[in-house]
């Protein structure tokens, strides 16, 4: 298993420079990893500097979900027309607990409709019970989205190898899972790819990588 082709190497610092997202990504190309995972006004320079060499990945709504719908849609088909390759956003949250399940379908549904890329739907799974967790998979795979996310690493906590376990036995193969908040370490990355993550994301994929190559 070659763990650099299931990494979306992340840098969602607030305070990250354009020419620090630009030396990131040119670091993450060098190394291998599958995509790169930025803001929405980093997606531009870093989809330039990647030059189709790394896949793109745009957060929206992020990290609480809770603009509206249409500020949503409208931030998810701006990152993909400079340039996002994929987009992970964030579930409303706030409607889904409201057992308002229509509205949590329809918007994720018009993510896909009018952006057409890979989605990842972030369910912040720290804020959701065991039944909530499955009722988000399996709506979230009537909606058509392609990976359920953990969390966006601003919750009250991240990924947990429970989490995924249970999300993946719910997926049923029919959604993939994405691991991501608190991995920081190869035997994280690791155990959440045993726990059965189809990817993972990460802030500390440049670590992970020097912990793998010291192996």
């Amino acid at each position: 298993m070659d763990l650099r082709k299931l990494i979306d190497n992340t840098l969602l610092k607030p305070f990250a420079t354009p020419a620090e997202v630009e030396s990131f990504v040119r670091r993450s190309l060098q190394i291998g990893f599958y995509a790169i995972c930025v803001n929405p006004y980093h997606v531009r320079i870093a989809s330039e500097v990647a030059n189709r060499r790394i896949k793109v990945c745009s957060v929206v709504g992020f990290p609480l979900g809770l603009s509206k719908k249409e500020t949503k849609i409208h931030e998810a088909v701006r990152a993909v027309r400079d340039g996002a390759d994929e987009l992970d956003v964030v579930m409303n949250i706030s409607e889904f607990k409201a057992r308002n399940y229509g509205y949590v379908e329809e918007e994720i549904k018009a993510f896909k409709r009018e952006t057409g890329v890979l989605l990842k739907v972030i369910l912040e799974t720290c804020y959701l019970t065991e039944e909530e967790k499955e009722t988000a998979v399996k709506l979230c795979i009537e909606a058509g989205a392609d990976f359920v996310k953990t969390s966006t690493g601003f919750g009250d906590r991240g990924a947990t190898v429970e989490d995924v376990r249970f999300l993946k036995r719910v997926a049923e193969g029919r959604i993939k899972v994405k691991a991501s908040g608190g991995i920081r370490d190869l035997k994280t990355a690791l155990a959440m790819v045993e726990a059965g993550a189809d990817r993972i994301g990460t802030s500390s994929g440049f670590r992970i990588y020097e912990e793998a190559k010291g192996r």
